[in-house]
């Protein structure tokens, strides 16, 4: 093996006590046809993100004035999964598979049929895990 493959494996792993609630298989089977709308499927590694478990964002097109602008190829939606504690990964991903995953699959479906406006500008939503409780929000990118 490579340096350069060692290197992007080792990347993609996570401490003993750490895993990721879901897989890219859940992921696209329970998203169907929209999983073709995923613009990339990530897998953080760091830390952790506290009571985050599942976060999608919405990447629009900006404005080209001054050089700034958004290639129209990176334009789209982009959905992370964050580490949990390996102990909980069974509950938690049940609660995913049940709750959040047809969410995030209405996230998506609106987002593609609002209105222009909506896709002229950045979303993010997050699915939050506390005590035991799911829940999900819009929150300000």
């Amino acid at each position: 093996m490579t340096a350069r493959n060692r290197r992007k494996r080792l990347a993609r792993r996570l401490p003993r006590h750490r895993a990721w609630p879901l897989t890219t298989t859940e992921v696209n089977e329970s998203l169907g046809e929209l999983a073709s709308q995923i613009r990339e499927l990530r897998f953080l590694n760091g830390p952790g993100s506290g009571t985050i478990v599942l976060g999608a964002r919405w990447l629009a097109p900006e404005s080209r004035n001054y050089g700034r602008g958004i290639h129209p190829d990176s334009v789209g939606f982009y959905v992370d999964v964050h580490p949990i504690d390996a102990a909980d990964r069974a509950a938690i991903r049940a609660t995913l598979k049940e709750a959040a995953l047809p969410q995030l699959h209405a996230w998506i479906t609106q987002g593609l049929a609002d209105a222009e406006t909506w896709r002229q500008t950045h979303h993010l939503h997050y699915w939050r895990l506390t005590d035991g409780r799911l829940t999900h929000a819009d929150e300000e990118m």
